[in-house]
């Protein structure tokens, strides 16, 4: 199976690909830094380096993965922004941070992974529970939540794209113990990963366009 992780160098991202390369599968991963990209070649995997933020370099994945043949492709890379529990305004840096990374780029690699897909592939954006509109009972975090609300919705046009050709979903991780989730988090990074690859493997086309818990539980959107 030829797997694609996009943000890879640290969390969710490098441990979906520890566990898919301890499968013995062929792990394609991104990583911004020398650093990052030095810990997934230890892993055994190919490297690209790729800026999600950098339109240059987001917009070069193309050749590197052609011919790829992607059974899954995973867009992980995203970042939080500002701790906020109301309605502070974000300022203009955090939100094009943000919205950048969270939502820019995934608009930049989904296009093009598909020539690079294999017939039935699965293609999943890591998302949050906290861009749920319909579930949302909290403003913490609004920015990220807004965030993962627009990438939602890309996700769900990318579906309609590629109806009949690959499943794309939004996978919710859990809270989980990452740079991002904090140490407070519920669940361990390794526990995430190891339900969302069961829940990734377990698609089906009627799932195409769906917004689902890291063990499969369908989301509200």
């Amino acid at each position: 199976m030829n797997v694609l992780v996009v943000g890879a160098s640290r969390g969710i991202g490098l441990e979906l690909v520890r566990q898919y390369r301890a499968d013995g599968q062929v792990v394609t991963a991104t990583a911004r830094s020398e650093d990052g990209l030095a810990r997934l070649r230890e892993l055994g995997a190919t490297t690209i380096r790729l800026d999600v933020t950098d339109l240059a370099s987001a917009s070069a994945l193309t050749w590197p993965i052609d011919g790829a043949n992607l059974d899954v492709a995973v867009y992980v890379a995203g970042v939080y922004g500002p701790r906020t529990s109301g309605l502070q305004t974000p300022t203009e840096v955090d939100f094009d941070l943000v919205m950048h990374t969270n939502v820019l780029g995934a608009m930049r690699v989904l296009p093009q992974l598909a020539p690079a897909l294999a017939p039935g592939a699965k293609v999943a954006v890591l998302s949050s529970r906290m861009g749920s509109i319909g579930a949302r009972a909290s403003t913490s975090g609004w920015l990220y939540r807004a965030s993962k609300a627009a990438l939602n919705s890309a996700l769900k046009d990318v579906s309609l794209a590629l109806a009949g050709r690959a499943v794309c979903v939004a996978l919710h991780p859990g809270w989980v113990r990452t740079d991002l989730g904090g140490a407070g988090a519920t669940l361990d990074v390794a526990q995430s990963v190891a339900d969302l690859r069961r829940t990734i493997a377990a698609l089906r086309p009627a799932d195409n366009g769906g917004f689902f818990n890291h063990d499969g539980t369908p989301i509200p959107w």
